[in-house]
């Protein structure tokens, strides 16, 4: 019998969110995404403390920047070896709101894949879906260094994105979903915000629905999951990055799984379009407390990791 992993296959593309190779090996998704985060947490575990080592015995005298960058493609190309489509790297987040340092730290990790012998077709760069973030992404991506929107809440920040061209953006949902639970305090009702009916699901089929109405191209990767409802209630997203729990807990289960978002119907019933300028963004953004308040949040607690990973990385030399 079909399990529901294999039947979400069937209506999305699957992508690990994860830096355990041993994970990715195991579920073998077609993409995989990594964060400073994930990497960090992964670098700890003992059957991958070689590649920390390695970077430290190989570059002894690279600083943090160097270190860390080296060692985000160590990971990356590790995990290319086992999957058949792209994985994405971060920008450190301490650059989300400097475009010209975005561009250069992304150059410096394309550059190093290439001498690792990776095309770059094979990279997503990810950057914060800050207004520099996208500013950024509209230059790498002129010179075909494509790149993954994270830390995206919204759908003025969506739009932006689209604006831009950028390869694909990385909705959250879970964080969506944890910022409505916490304001709803006691009135929060589990029952009534699961399933189609969570926010973070909500505003990630509003995203969607929008792209497909007109014909966007830049793909939609839902993100950020708490459950396996949200992810079952997004089935038919263009992608989805999952966590090795969630990928589990999919794969153990035999329940129907069935397609939710559709293109054709989107299109049917086109929502009005968005401006795309600087404004707007900003002034839709600021209008979302939700957005606003998540994406300060998300970038803030990047930051603390790169800098647990800089730590790391010192403290191993």
């Amino acid at each position: 019998m079909e399990n529901q992993l294999e039947a979400l296959r069937r209506h999305t593309t699957v992508v690990a969110d994860t830096g355990d190779i041993e994970a990715i090996r195991k579920y073998r998704p077609t993409d995989a995404t990594t964060n400073p985060t994930l990497i960090l947490k992964a670098v700890q575990k003992d059957e991958y403390r070689y590649i920390l080592e390695k970077i430290n015995k190989d570059f002894p005298h690279a600083d943090a920047t160097e270190k860390t960058n080296r060692l985000l493609v160590a990971f990356g190309r590790e995990i290319l070896d086992i999957i058949p489509g792209r994985v994405s790297t971060e920008v450190d987040a301490r650059l989300s709101f400097d475009v010209t340092a975005s561009i250069d730290r992304a150059h410096d990790l394309i550059a190093l894949y290439e001498q690792q012998g990776v095309s770059r077709e094979r990279v997503l760069i990810k950057l914060a879906s800050t207004w520099e973030g996208i500013q950024a992404a509209r230059k790498l991506q002129s010179e075909g260094i494509r790149c993954n929107m994270t830390l995206l809440f919204s759908l003025p920040q969506a739009v932006a994105c689209a604006q831009a061209q950028v390869q694909l953006i990385s909705p959250f949902v879970g964080r969506i979903y944890d910022w409505y639970k916490k304001s709803a305090g006691s009135d929060w009702n589990e029952a009534a915000n699961a399933g189609a009916n969570d926010p973070g699901v909500l505003s990630v089929k509003r995203i969607y629905n929008y792209y497909k109405a007109y014909d966007i191209p830049t793909e939609i990767m839902g993100a950020s999951f708490r459950n396996i409802g949200q992810i079952r209630a997004l089935a038919g997203c263009d992608l989805l990055t999952i966590s090795p729990e969630l990928l589990n807990e999919l794969e153990q289960s035999t329940d129907p799984l069935e397609r939710q978002l559709d293109p054709e119907a989107a299109r049917r019933n086109p929502p009005a379009r968005e401006a795309t300028d600087e404004v707007a963004f900003r002034s839709g953004l600021n209008e979302d407390a939700m957005a606003t308040e998540k994406l300060a949040e998300g970038i803030r607690n990047f930051c603390a990791d790169a800098i647990k990973l800089d730590a790391l990385l010192t403290a191993a030399n």
